[in-house]
């Protein structure tokens, strides 16, 4: 399976932009915790592509967990910058998980330090920022920016969730993170939905 890499980043670049932004979100999908949007800066130039490549940079999804983190580590210091972004259980059920990733994403580029000349998003268009963007499609496996920010967002995401399955160890959320696994289901039908279980998010079975 092809691996990502600069391309799209170096026709950006041609382009004059130097200060690219790549941008991924994780937790669409789960059933409890925020839904966290990683947004990084990286040098686009062939010597810096080689070292993502040699590091291993890939779609955080295909990576394990210890890879994640070291790499987490790497990213930071090789980026010209980076941040996260927040939407929480009660803000995706009060506006719906589509608005609430794309404030994640706002967010997330309000945090940052240096402000980007150019976006590259995985998978969604934002017509309400004001950067030019190039929306990519399974992004987080062609672009080397977008699968940086992948990491970046699982890694903080992930222990922000191991965190918290110490307040709420019966549901288990050091291993499934908040994903819909079946002991999830299951301590949901014992004990109910937590605070930060998403409440408009439905589960077959139960009556919410």
């Amino acid at each position: 399976m092809p691996k990502p890499d600069y391309y799209h980043e170096k026709q950006i670049s041609i382009s004059g932009f130097k200060l690219i932004a790549g941008i991924d979100e994780v937790g669409r999908g789960t059933l409890a915790g925020p839904v966290v949007a990683g947004v990084i800066i990286i040098d686009i130039n062939d010597n810096v592509e080689q070292t993502l490549i040699k590091l291993g940079v890939n779609d955080s999804k295909a990576l394990t967990a210890k890879k994640r983190t070291d790499l987490y580590k790497q990213l930071i210091d090789i980026s010209t910058d980076y941040s996260t972004g927040w939407a929480s259980p009660k803000e995706i059920d009060k506006i719906g998980i589509n608005p609430a990733i794309e404030l994640s994403i706002t967010r997330a580029i309000k945090n940052l330090k240096i402000e980007p000349d150019y976006l590259l998003i995985d998978a969604l268009k934002l017509d309400n920022l004001k950067y030019k963007q190039t929306s990519i499609i399974k992004g987080d496996t062609k672009s080397l920016l977008i699968a940086s920010a992948s990491i970046v967002a699982k890694v903080e995401r992930d222990k922000y969730m191991e965190n918290l399955s110490t307040k709420y160890d019966k549901y288990e959320f050091k291993n499934n993170k908040g994903y819909g696994t079946k002991k999830h289901i299951a301590a949901i039908k014992a004990y109910g939905k937590s605070e930060y279980h998403r409440k408009s998010f439905k589960i077959k079975g139960l009556d919410y």
